[in-house]
This record gives structure tokens, sequence and C-alpha cells, in this order.
């Protein structure tokens, strides 16, 4: 008598979940009608995001490329490509029609593995020959952010002109992404692209360096003279970074190249015309430095001319996962190695506030890749970041709603009367009845109350 296994789909859900290998299924309308979590490990985006979606949807805002779906309805047979995700991953693809009594498409099931790990396991070299034919190359800004995503639309508007652009935000925010962009869009993109850091290079060199030198200029001057930057990048873009730390002394000269597109080399009497758009960031308030007399009025207005705000990471949260994977992807290739990253963990990274946004994420990555485990777990962050997360009620009880709804009840509670001391004040605080606030006080505050 055979033995019954008795498997519900719950179960079979879970355990594909498990899966090292991503799996979505799509039915005869291209929908796709389940996908396992690796979607976030390969696109940054949770499952119920991807649910319900067509494909081409996903294809159309550039998720990944080539798209394997064409191929499949045509052919009705299996069929295998490379893709390359927009967080960096590559991935060998296999696409499977299951078909119909009539030999028409029920569903598509498709599998796609690591490119890095298929390498591992087998050596079947011709099949990796043809489908890296089928490769096409491209590059996203990664974002899920809607905050994001309208930079982005504002930024496609603006990069066919020639205006001046100032890029502001904190450190650490992709200023200088963003300024790659725009120059990689624009009609300029086959131009040099010429980074200069305001903040790091000493005045006295600064000037030399920008605007160039004849020889024998001054003392220790190469005696066959020196092409600035400001030359160097004719044709292109050139992105004055940290330009809130230019001297007052050289801020006349930038403003006189942006007005005029042209400049006076060191030593040289004569003036040297430039075809450039120029890019700017600045994590300081330069309005603020204005006011102050630290930077130029006609500077700022010139600057200023088309501006562009970079969200810090904390206020775009949907990005920390896909740029959690890019950096992962990218630090996995460069120390050859295949790290993981556990859910918990990458729960921690979701609920931390990130003061030193997208930089200090990929350093935190980097560092992680080379000190941590197969499996980076929670106890390989820096203590730093475990204290501060440590009391949010969403990692306390992840998979509870009604304990982090308590949890969070608790919070507000102890907060509001340890602040007001009062049921009535309380009341007030959280918008509640007294009596509930009453209630509430004598369920969560016991500690907090005066003793009788």
């Amino acid at each position: 008598m055979e033995k019954k296994v008795d498997v519900t789909l719950e179960s079979m859900l879970k355990i594909l979940d498990y899966s090292s290998d991503e799996i979505f299924v799509l039915n005869s309308e291209k929908q796709i009608v389940y996908v396992n979590r690796n979607c976030e490990k390969h696109y940054g985006l949770k499952q119920d995001e991807i649910l319900g979606k067509y494909n081409h949807e996903l294809y159309e805002q550039g998720y990944w490329k080539p798209s394997i779906v064409p191929d499949v309805f045509e052919r009705k047979e299996p069929v295998h490509l490379k893709q390359q995700t927009y967080i960096g991953a590559e991935l060998l693809t296999t696409a499977i029609p299951i078909l119909n009594d009539d030999h028409e498409i029920e569903y598509v099931f498709i599998t796609s593995t690591e490119l890095n790990n298929f390498k591992r396991l087998i050596e079947k070299k011709s099949l990796i020959e043809e489908i890296t034919e089928k490769e096409e190359s491209h590059s996203n800004f990664i974002t899920n952010s809607p905050k994001v995503g309208k930079i982005i639309e504002f930024s496609n508007k603006v990069a066919p002109t020639d205006s001046t652009i100032l890029i502001q935000g904190e450190s650490g925010t992709g200023k200088g992404v963003l300024a790659y962009y725009l120059h990689q869009i624009s009609h300029r993109k086959s131009g040099p692209f010429l980074t200069v850091n305001c903040a790091a290079i000493p005045e006295d060199l600064l000037e030399s360096e920008l605007f160039g030198y004849t020889g024998g200029a001054f003392t220790g001057a190469n005696k066959e003279g020196k092409t600035g930057l400001f030359e160097a990048a004719n044709n292109g873009t050139i992105f004055l970074d940290e330009i809130g730390e230019l001297a007052l002394s050289l801020q006349a000269k930038v403003l006189g190249v942006i007005q005029d597109k042209q400049f006076i080399p060191i030593g040289s009497s004569e003036s040297k015309k430039v075809d450039i758009r120029i890019i700017a960031a600045t994590n300081q308030n330069l309005l603020e430095m204005v006011r102050n007399k630290r930077f130029r009025e006609d500077l700022f207005y010139r600057l200023n001319v088309i501006d562009v705000h970079m969200p810090p990471l904390r206020e775009r949260s949907e990005d920390i996962i896909p740029l959690t994977y890019s950096f992962l992807n990218k630090f996995n290739e460069k120390y050859n190695t295949n790290k993981v990253i556990s859910p918990s963990c990458l729960d921690v990274l979701y609920y931390y506030s990130w003061p030193g946004n997208i930089r200090q994420l990929e350093n935190l990555i980097e560092r992680l890749v080379i000190v941590g485990g197969s499996i980076i777990q929670i106890d390989d962050l820096p203590q730093v970041i475990q204290d501060q997360v440590k009391d949010i009620p969403q990692l306390i009880h992840p998979n509870s709603l009604d304990c982090a709804l308590e949890e969070t009840t608790r919070t507000l509670v102890r907060r509001s009367y340890d602040k007001n001391q009062s049921s009535r004040a309380v009341a007030k605080d959280l918008d509640i009845s007294q009596s509930r606030a009453s209630r509430l006080i004598r369920e969560h505050c016991q500690d907090l109350l005066p003793e009788k």
C-alpha cells in the first residue's frame, strides 16, 4: 500500500520560496500569476508588487533585458537566454511553455539562475557562449522610489538642453550618479565627462587645475604649460562637485566661464572659448551662504537655472532593497564570492535610518562581503546599526500584525504619558477618549505611575 504524502498548496508555495532559483509563472495572457521570493533579490521588488502585473509592464520599466517571453510564445518550445537585471544581476533564464490539448500556451514556467552560480555548477561552455551572444547592454538609474522617478522624468526633459544644473542634497545621496546620468542622456554623451571635487583640491591648486596655465606661469610650473579641466571638457560636461567649498577668489572666474563660455589660463593674456555644459552639486545651503556673504549671489543664480534636489535614502526606503542587492552583486563579483543576505538582516537594513545615505550602504555591503559569512546575518552588522533598530516593532515581531500593533500602541502610550503625566492630556495627544487613555495607561505604564 502506497503511503499518502499530504502537501498543501500553502506548504508547496513556501517550499518554492526557498528555491535558489527565481521562479515566474505566466498565464496565456502573459500575466504573472506566481513568483517566488527571489524576485526581491534580482529586482528589489516584493512579491505583491509583481503578482498580477503583465510581463511587458516590468520589461518596459527596465527591470530586465532582453525579454524571453516573445520567443517562447512564438516558438512554443523551451528557450534559454542570458538576461541582466537593472540592479546588475546576470541570469541564465529558461522559459518552458505548458501547452493545452489544442497545442496553445496555457502557462509559461520561467526559472532564472544567477550566471556566476551556473558557471560554477556546469562546464557547458557552448551553452554559455550561445546565450552570451544574445546579451543586450543597458544602464539604468536604480530606483523604485516615486520621488526619484519624478527626478528621472525631469532629467529626461532638461538633459537635451545646455542649461546649467544645480543638484542639491545630503552627502552620499547620489548627486554624482545623477550628474553622469544627465550627461549620458544628453547630446554630449560622446564627449568627455569630467568631475572636479572642489573640496578635495587645495585652493592654490584648484585654479590651475580648472583653468590651466602657460609655461613658466609660476614657480614650479611645467615649462610646457598645462591644459585646464574646463578646456579638457570641451564638447562635453564638467561636474563641479561640492561647489559650496569653492573659494570666493575663484567664484568670479567660474562665473565668467558660465556666462561667456571662455576663460584666460594662468599666465596668459589670451582667452580660450569652450563648448561645455556645467553641472554643479552641493550638500550645503547655498542661499544661506549667500546671505552670509560666503557665496556670490550672481554665481548662485547662474548655477541655479535648473535645480534638482536628491532625497536622502531614509526618504526613499523603496530603494534600500534593490540598492543592497545591486551592491551585493557588485562586490560578490569583485571579490569572487557568492555571499547572500538573510531576510532578517535585510529587514534591519530596511528600517535603519542611513545618515550616510547610499554611500554608507555601499561601504557597508562591501565590508559585509569581505568579513561576513556565506549567509550575512544581523550579527555581522556594525553594533551602531543593531542598536538603532533594536526597538523597532516591525523587527521585534516581524510576522505578527497583532503583535506589531500592540508594540506600537505601547510605545506611543508610554511616550505620551511620560511627556504629559495625565490621562486627559494623553487622550488629547493621541486623539482618543479619556476612558480609553486611562485603560491604556494602566496596561502599559504601570512602572511610570506614581506610587499610592
